[in-house]
């Protein structure tokens, strides 16, 4: 009687242990797709640093996961077992900016830059919330003014979200 309770107490760790969740952090943002490809439907972005749960570690491609009530599918070449910084670090030449406005300039003004068609447009710049005029979301957290969509993001990680 005594080993048969002792072999249910070691069946019973051997499946708790190949149950438990594992904890993973985003390492940019990254989209929640409707199914496991990058041609399906994107759900929403999960921000860079974010903490996920996923059920198993595998060698897969694309696991699924729950996020702000969407169920959906991620890459797993985005995902790291250790924290990462929730914001870049914005580079202008050589000097490092201390804020998370990458799109200002020396003198604390918006950074344009002129289109293909003439035309004068600002650069991507980060915002708390999605400002009026904005095209795109970029992969880095930016807001792309842009009127075209080649190029669009295309030194800030892609497009996350067109609007």
């Amino acid at each position: 009687m005594r080993k048969r309770t002792l072999f249910l107490i070691f069946i019973l760790c051997l499946f708790y242990a190949n149950t438990s969740a594992l904890t993973k952090y985003v390492t940019n943002n990254l989209n929640l797709r409707y199914e496991a490809n990058t041609h399906s439907y994107i759900l929403t972005v999960i921000p860079r640093g974010t903490a996920v749960t996923i059920d198993e570690d595998c060698d897969c491609k694309w696991v699924p996961v729950e996020y702000n009530g969407y169920v959906g599918y991620i890459s797993t070449k985005y995902l790291s077992n250790t924290p990462v910084r929730k914001t870049y670090k914005h580079r202008i030449g050589t000097s490092v900016l201390k804020d998370r406005y990458s799109s200002y300039n020396r003198r604390g003004g918006l950074r344009y830059y002129t289109n293909s068609y003439g035309n004068r447009v600002q650069s991507p710049t980060y915002y708390n919330s999605r400002p009026a005029g904005a095209t795109a979301l970029c992969r880095d957290g930016t807001y792309s003014f842009s009127q075209s969509r080649r190029g669009t993001c295309s030194h800030h990680g892609g497009v996350a979200r067109w609007y």
